[in-house]
């Protein structure tokens, strides 16, 4: 393979700088660097700024081994931490989930503050050890523990009682928190989740100042109770205000606007340009359209048109894309500007319709549209001809940008490679990434994919090394559905879920179906070279497919089941889902970390693409 473009080039690193010290290497992202010098340190040869920037990589990196080997050494040397460093350990293993030697940490802590306290009790709230936070808290209070705002509001997510709910509102008066903003939110949420929407809505009215978070939690209340107009009004208030709304108070409006009787409820909140979005990523294309349509021409501004071109574009759908950029140039009603021209190339790079996007493109440069391409314009066109198969091309059009390709350009030139399995191309790209990402743990596994579809295991084994060595840690997989308003999360292989045999059960089930129907597990989405037998099982448990299974498990016949990813969807879980779509008459709205797929009897709106 000829040399590569300069910015594939592989640029020497520095010599190895013996005179750094410990908190530097740390800074720096050398944290093996840094514990080989800490392990051929003697006693009282590191002190606490070392220790201090050790913990702390390992915290941000979740690097339990290797935090285990701080804490062991300060043990050896005969260290004695300060309360701040002690602090650092607990909330270290509370990150690795490790509960227990963090509650081994407090207890052994011979003066511990508020920040030790509200560490562990706030972890056991955050994985839903309720009763063990409840009891932390309560012997705080024994040992004359001065609460803060974080501690209160820690407490009141494990208040599933009302009457424990009330003891601690009591405290949180005596303390005057009842007026912060963070724990009047978990205040008025506890009430509301026990049905006091009247004190939910008290403690609602008596914050002094109100955000997005707050606002959601009373809307949210009032979507569950069927107070659907209440619920609209405070998100009227909350728009007119100036907040921007998240994907939680998205969904509880959702909920309330699902339950109003007319559509005439709440017309105005309709209007609004941030409701087509919403509508558009929840998958409700055909209402995004009809409340773009009823809004008068005069009051589409190209916000509105971009709302549902990205809506279109993002389902798949490049002829609907097309067809509303025509009509928005048609008599010039509104000039398109750097999102539109985004929208459009997307749409036609997902609905396979590369010359059209590459001719729009051409027109850019030569000025056709008064706007000149940016680096996600070019980013498109490279995605645009990877979805095509034409990886040599997209690898070209790479090295003749006018600037540097971004990581965002190699990655999706990376995932071309890995799905038309272009090893000698993506080997390059991929290395490249790694060199400019280090821990972006996505790389990694990608480039792993890709070696691992050709066979090269020794390539696999060698990357899974360089990510130990630079302790990169994949996110960990995870997926959720919403169900009765209640939102239910699944991890790779989870066993947590409290109806975990009862999925795990149809799920075998489910997949005898599947294979009945043509269903053949994709082999190549498992990094490790074990047996058949063994990869089938690794697939098997994959968040996606213990989601989908509650769903068809807890909804009716013929409702549609939404699942939400953390990360991107893996091919095997993608092929699932169709066939899944497809056994059980099922439409299935799959939204992962890139896209949204829109599933409807076997045929996925991506084009098999993503």
């Amino acid at each position: 393979m000829k040399l590569l473009h300069r910015s594939f080039s592989s640029f020497p690193s520095s010599p190895l700088q013996t005179f750094l010290t410990i908190p530097q290497l740390c800074s720096n992202g050398r944290l093996q660097e840094a514990l080989l010098d800490m392990a051929v340190l003697g006693p009282n040869m590191l002190g606490f700024h070392d220790y201090d920037a050790l913990l702390n990589t390992c915290v941000n990196k979740r690097a339990l081994r290797e935090g285990q080997r701080v804490h062991t050494h300060m043990i050896k040397t005969s260290y004695f931490p300060p309360t701040y460093l002690r602090n650092r350990l607990l909330i270290f293993y509370g990150k690795c989930d490790r509960l227990a030697d963090a509650h081994k940490v407090l207890d052994e802590m011979p003066d511990k503050n508020v920040v030790s306290w509200t560490a562990m009790i706030s972890r056991y709230s955050q994985t839903g050890h309720s009763s063990e936070a409840l009891t932390l808290f309560a012997e705080m209070m024994r040992a004359d523990g001065k609460p803060n705002h974080f501690t209160f509001a820690s407490v009141l997510t494990s208040c599933s009682g009302l009457s424990v709910g009330k003891q601690v509102h009591g405290l949180i008066i005596k303390w005057s928190y009842d007026s912060h903003i963070y724990v009047g939110s978990s205040l008025l949420d506890m009430y509301a989740k026990a049905g006091r929407i009247e004190e939910a809505r008290e403690v609602f009215e008596c914050l002094p100042e109100r955000d997005v978070v707050s606002c959601t939690a009373i809307i949210t209340a009032y979507a569950q109770l069927g107070l659907d107009e209440e619920a609209l009004q405070v998100f009227q208030k909350l728009l007119s205000q100036g907040m921007s709304p998240n994907y939680v108070t998205y969904a509880s409006v959702l909920t309330a606007l699902s339950g109003l009787a007319l559509l005439d409820h709440g017309k105005q909140v309709h209007c609004h340009n941030s409701l087509i979005d919403m509508y558009s990523k929840c998958g409700n294309l055909s209402y995004a359209r009809r409340l773009f349509d009823n809004m008068p021409e005069t009051e589409r501004t190209s916000v509105s048109w971009n709302a549902m071109l990205v809506g279109y574009s993002k389902h798949g759908l490049g002829k609907e894309v097309l067809e509303l950029f025509g009509l928005m140039r048609e008599g010039k009603r509104v000039k398109p500007d750097s999102v539109t021209l985004l929208a459009v190339l997307s749409g036609c790079s997902h609905g396979k319709m590369e010359d059209t996007g590459l001719s729009i493109f051409d027109g850019m440069i030569a000025g056709d549209y008064g706007i000149k391409p940016d680096t996600e314009h070019y980013g498109c066109i490279v995605d645009m001809l990877g979805r095509a198969g034409r990886i040599e091309e997209a690898f070209e059009f790479v090295k003749r940008m006018p600037s540097e390709p971004t990581a965002g350009v190699l990655g999706s030139l990376l995932g071309a490679c890995r799905l038309h399995v272009s090893v000698d191309i993506g080997e390059a790209v991929g290395r490249r990434l790694i060199e400019i990402e280090p821990e972006n743990a996505g790389n990694y596994v990608i480039l792993s994919n890709l070696y691992a579809s050709a066979g090269r295991w020794e390539d696999v084994n060698s990357l899974r090394a360089m990510m130990l060595r630079s302790a990169v840690t994949k996110e960990p997989g995870r997926s959720w559905i919403q169900h009765e308003q209640t939102l239910h999360y699944f991890h790779a292989n989870d066993r947590t879920h409290p109806r975990r045999e009862e999925v795990l059960a149809k799920l075998k089930e489910i997949l005898m179906k599947m294979k009945q129907a043509g269903y053949v597990p994709d082999h190549s989405c498992v990094l490790y070279d074990v047996d058949e037998e063994q990869k089938e099982r690794m697939l098997l448990g994959h968040s996606e497919k213990l989601a989908l299974t509650f769903g068809l498990i807890a909804t009716g016949d013929g409702i549609p089941i939404r699942v939400f990813k953390n990360l991107r969807i893996c091919v095997d879980c993608h092929n699932f889902a169709k066939i899944f779509s497809k056994v059980f008459e099922r439409e299935v709205s799959l939204r992962d970390k890139n896209r949204f797929h829109q599933i409807v009897g076997g045929v996925c709106s991506c084009g098999d693409y993503w």
